[in-house]
């Protein structure tokens, strides 16, 4: 489980919509490299390249080196243990809910055959 601190720089790189754009395009393709990630934006490779630190020093982008090119990936772990910590319990209680709906649907459903 990350720390107080990760999940605060968690939710301090979310908070940004230039940085859930990045992470939305590397979700779409993943292992773009700067350059590949500046294309559309209104911005400077310099200003790119501090949002991907900070996404970076949260956890949620990491690199990969390949020759002379550095390859960003979205790392989703972060965001999926602040899931599973606030929102996977509500989940597994909502799921449990449509199960005993279904069961209970199906066991009318029988009696009226």
């Amino acid at each position: 489980m990350a720390s107080v601190t990760d999940v605060d720089a968690v939710f301090r790189a979310l908070a940004d919509p230039t940085r859930r754009e990045i992470l939305d395009r590397l979700h779409a393709s993943n292992g773009q490299t700067l350059g590949e990630l500046c294309t559309g934006l209104a911005m400077t490779r310099q200003a790119v390249s501090k949002h991907l630190a900070q996404l970076e020093s949260a956890g949620l982008v990491s690199t990969l080196r390949r020759g002379r090119e550095k390859l960003h990936h979205l790392d989703p772990v972060p965001i999926q243990e602040i899931h599973d910590r606030w929102i996977g319990k509500y989940e597994r209680a909502r799921v449990q809910a449509i199960t005993n709906l279904r069961a209970a649907l199906e066991e009318t459903d029988d009696r009226d055959q």
